[in-house]
């Protein structure tokens, strides 16, 4: 929902690539030749994020919406987890810290992801065997 750092966009046409160089100034659209408009493709403040439709469909049909590493604060990823719980999902939050919407959550693992997140999934791959 965010973009990729590794791909380009032109604000003139809209065309997106992959891209790994140096952007400048200079980068033209291979599209449409235009220069000085390039970007990187991801999502700035008050840009509305890519996907969301896809993610709306994907949360309907969700049992499990897990947030790892936010603050819970910038909409509209902050409504997630409540359009996930409407829905009858298992909200889970693995954060270093309480995030705002952390009272959203049925179950919250509080530390750095590089700990919780591995403990979270082997907990979970255990009860699936």
């Amino acid at each position: 929902m965010h973009g990729e750092l590794l791909k380009a966009l032109c604000a003139a046409c809209g065309h997106r690539w992959p891209f790994t160089g140096e952007m400048t100034l200079e980068t033209a659209c291979p599209a449409c030749g235009a220069a000085g408009r390039v970007r990187p493709d991801v999502v700035w403040f008050g840009e509305m994020p890519y996907h969301l439709d896809e993610i709306s469909a994907r949360l309907e049909d969700a049992d499990l919406f897990v947030a790892i590493g936010t603050s819970g604060a910038v909409y509209p990823a902050a409504q997630f987890v409540a359009e996930a719980k409407a829905r009858g999902a298992r909200a889970v939050e693995l954060n270093l810290e309480p995030s705002e919407n952390t009272d959203c959550f049925d179950e919250r693992r509080l530390g750095p992801a590089t700990e919780v997140v591995p403990a979270w999934v082997e907990e979970v791959m255990k009860e699936a065997a």
